[in-house]
C-alpha cells in the first residue's frame, strides 16, 4: 500500500470534504490559503505526487477538474443516519400519514450525495414505479424544499393522499405520472404538495 506524507494526506482530506460537501473542487490557490502554503507550486507538487500514486485525477488545461481516485478510508466508511418516515405507497394513493420511525444508517460516499437536514428515506409499498427500477420494498431517499423539474420522481401530497409518482407538466399545469401501464396518470382536482425529490434507492438483498 503507499504510503502517503502528511502534507498529502492534508491535500487529499481538503480535496475530499470540498467533493463530500458538493463544492467545486478546489484550485491551487485554493489549497495553497488553505494549507498555508507560500505558493501555488507546493500546493501544485503535492497534487503530482498524488496524481503519480493513483489518488486523483485531472483533465490538462482545465480547471476545477480534479477526481478523487482512492479515497482516504475515513471518507470512504462516513455513515450517516437519515430520518425514516415509514411508508409511501407507488400504487394507488393513501391517505396515511408520514411519521418519524427511526433512522437509516447510510455510507455517503455509496449514496452519491451528502444528506443534509432535509434528507429523508421512505420504504416503497407497491409497483406502480416499476419502470424506474423502484420496487415495493425499496428504501428511497428524498429530499424536501426542492422545486421539482418535470421528469423527477417525487413524494407527493395530492388531494391530501400521499403517493410515490413521476412529476410532470403538461401546458404549465402539472400532475403525477406512473411508470406502470396498470396505474393511471394523476390530476389533482384541490391541490398537490411536493413533500420531496427523490435522490437515492436503497435496496436489500433478498435472503
Amino acid at each position: 500500500m503507499i504510503e502517503l506524507t502528511a502534507t498529502q494526506k492534508r491535500v487529499l482530506d481538503f480535496i475530499q470534504s470540498e467533493v463530500y460537501a458538493e463544492r467545486p473542487t478546489p484550485t491551487l490557490r485554493e489549497i495553497a490559503l488553505k494549507l498555508g502554503f507560500r505558493g501555488h507550486r507546493a500546493a501544485a507538487y503535492h497534487l503530482d505526487a498524488l496524481k503519480r500514486n493513483g489518488f486523483i485525477q485531472s483533465e490538462s488545461g482545465k480547471s476545477r477538474s480534479l477526481r478523487i481516485t482512492s479515497p482516504l478510508t475515513k471518507h470512504r466508511n462516513r455513515i450517516m443516519n437519515i430520518p425514516f418516515y415509514g411508508m409511501i405507497p407507488a400504487g394507488f394513493s393513501d391517505d396515511r400519514e408520514q411519521e418519524p420511525d427511526g433512522c437509516v444508517s447510510v455510507d455517503v460516499a455509496s449514496l452519491g450525495f451528502k444528506p443534509t437536514r432535509n434528507t429523508f428515506a421512505l420504504r416503497v409499498t407497491g409497483d406502480s414505479m416499476i419502470g424506474k427500477h423502484i420496487c415495493d420494498g425499496d428504501i428511497a431517499v428524498f429530499e424536501h424544499g426542492l422545486e421539482p423539474r418535470s421528469g423527477q420522481i417525487v413524494a407527493a401530497l395530492i388531494d391530501r393522499k400521499n403517493t410515490l409518482k413521476t412529476f410532470l407538466l403538461k401546458n404549465g399545469k402539472p400532475f403525477l405520472k406512473a411508470e406502470n401501464p396498470k396505474y393511471p396518470d394523476l390530476i389533482p382536482s384541490e391541490e398537490l404538495v411536493i413533500q420531496g425529490v427523490f435522490r437515492a434507492l436503497i435496496r436489500r438483498a433478498k435472503e
